[in-house]
């Protein structure tokens, strides 16, 4: 640091700042070290890399995508082309994305990594049959390589053999890094769920979120405090007095709710709709709202609904502007109408409703003790971290129940309900209502929602290429005499 403040454009010395704000995660100060080296002539691979993956966790995509487009061509592979394909796909170009990973997978076939992201691919865009292969390859390669076993298992079908069980519990005993550990649980806790052995499965789900808690250390106490500020701070009078005029012309729509509440079927279901175009999970909510916190907490600790409260008329409609300059990117007609499904936007109401006037929001709810285990049997990312042990996924579903309460209260009408189990036994009375709060009428199309063509990035990405079905219904009912922990807190939800 003594170096720099002699030397205050010394290149390398910036390229290490920005290193080191990038590792801690201040994404706008890596930004502003690293291009400050580049433009002073640094040009080393890790400098030009990191500041490739900061625009990518920035949810810059568009920037990202022509930044490592640009390197590519001009300084060469770099490592990056896996990046430039997740950023293609997060961007809605399927397809590039797609002949990229196929083109890696050709000319690397040992490397796992690529397998599975083809694999994924490959079951987004509905070719569950090249996924089981590429996945079987992966397998084949390395059969300790958890994520592979758990891609394999997240197949909507049972395509588990006991062979397969019998090489994941030997993996299993030898295996010693627990980034394969983990899914190696989750995956033969869905073969055995498979085979009705409910016992064992509950305890191969157990372990691999014991193991995934652990390792993130998830405080549930944060999301209910938040709530909680919101509700002291957002009553009627301060709705009231926000900005009502659209940002625009464009509409955006967000369904929100937990994860595994049947947001992807009514997006599918809604996105049949000729007004209305869906987009998927589109990651730029938190993106925005993060730069935002991080630009508002540099003089002094604020909380995000303080933040919200003292943000001007001026930052709110640039951020919002932002938000539908992104989203754009992703539109492929001239529906007046499009539908954002990130299903942890609703903790972000607050601040969507203060930097996009004329936001929509369907809130779509699955019973309570349905949808938390749903979450706790799904290997997921730290991004859902509440989803690794059954007292915070229910504490989540309590806080997140408190906050459409609190809404609907100080600002009825704001957020429209639907009942997944509603949905699934009447679409049609259970859509109706929903059009109308969108302002749109009734079109037959909705009912053939299954055969709409389009990648769906989501667990749910087979489920929604098939007629209605009851198969999320009562999913817990087999593990009921373990589940005592989550029915405590969920208290009266519990019943549904």
């Amino acid at each position: 640091m003594a170096h720099l403040q002699e030397r205050p454009d010394e290149p390398r010395g910036l390229a290490q700042l920005g290193l080191i704000a990038a590792q801690t995660g201040a994404l706008g100060q890596a930004e502003h070290f690293l291009r400050r080296a580049l433009s002073m002539g640094e040009k080393s691979s890790e400098l030009l890399r990191t500041l490739a993956s900061v625009y990518s966790q920035q949810e810059r995509l568009h920037v990202a995508e022509s930044f490592t487009k640009r390197l590519i061509e001009e300084e060469g592979e770099l490592e990056l082309r896996p990046l430039r394909a997740s950023l293609l796909d997060r961007m809605g170009r399927h397809a590039e994305a797609l002949a990229i990973q196929r083109q890696l997978v050709d000319e690397n076939p040992g490397k796992i990594p690529h397998l599975l992201a083809y694999g994924y691919g490959l079951r987004a865009a509905g070719d569950v049959e090249g996924a089981i292969a590429a996945y079987r390859k992966a397998i084949a390669i390395d059969d300790e390589y958890g994520e592979a076993w758990w891609g394999l298992a997240g197949i909507k079908r049972k395509v588990l053999t006991d062979e397969d069980i019998a090489a994941m519990q030997q993996s299993l005993s030898i295996a010693i890094d627990e980034r394969n550990i983990a899914p190696l649980h989750f995956a033969l806790a869905r073969a055995f769920h498979d085979r009705s052995d409910f016992a064992t499965a509950f305890h191969h789900y157990s372990e691999g979120n014991r193991i995934r808690a652990e390792a993130i250390g998830y405080d549930a106490r944060a999301l209910t405090d938040e709530v909680a500020e919101v509700e002291r701070l957002a009553d009627a009078a301060y709705l009231a007095r926000m900005p009502s005029a659209p940002l625009g012309t464009e509409q955006p729509v967000f369904i929100i709710c937990l994860p595994r509440s049947g947001s992807t079927l009514l997006e599918q279901m809604l996105g049949s709709h000729p007004s209305i175009e869906p987009l998927g999970e589109l990651p730029y909510i938190p993106a925005i709202l993060r730069s935002f916190m991080e630009i508002s907490t540099r003089r002094q600790k604020v909380s995000v609904p303080q933040a919200i409260a003292a943000m001007t008329d001026q930052q709110a409609s640039l951020l919002g502007q932002d938000y539908l300059a992104r989203a754009r990117l992703h539109r492929k007609t001239d529906r007046p109408y499009f539908i954002d499904k990130l299903p942890q936007n609703w903790s972000n109401i607050l601040f969507i409703r203060r930097i996009l006037p004329q936001a929509r929001f369907i809130d779509i709810r699955r019973p309570a003790m349905d949808c938390c285990f749903s979450n706790f049997s799904q290997s997921f990312t730290a991004a859902h971290a509440s989803s690794f042990a059954l007292e915070d996924i229910g504490q989540c579903y309590v806080d997140y129940v408190r906050l459409m309460r609190h809404f609907d209260a100080v600002t009825p009408g704001m957020i429209h309900h639907v009942s997944y189990s509603k949905l699934v036994e009447e679409p049609e009375a259970t859509l109706r209502p929903a059009l109308d709060y969108l302002g749109l009428g009734w079109d037959e199309a909705i009912q053939s929602f299954h055969t709409l063509d389009r990648v769906v990035r989501t667990p749910s990405s087979e489920q929604v290429r098939r007629p209605l079905n009851r198969d999320g219904m009562e999913v817990w009912r087999p593990y009921a005499q373990w589940l005592g922990p989550l029915e405590r807190v969920l208290g009266e939800l519990a019943a549904g």
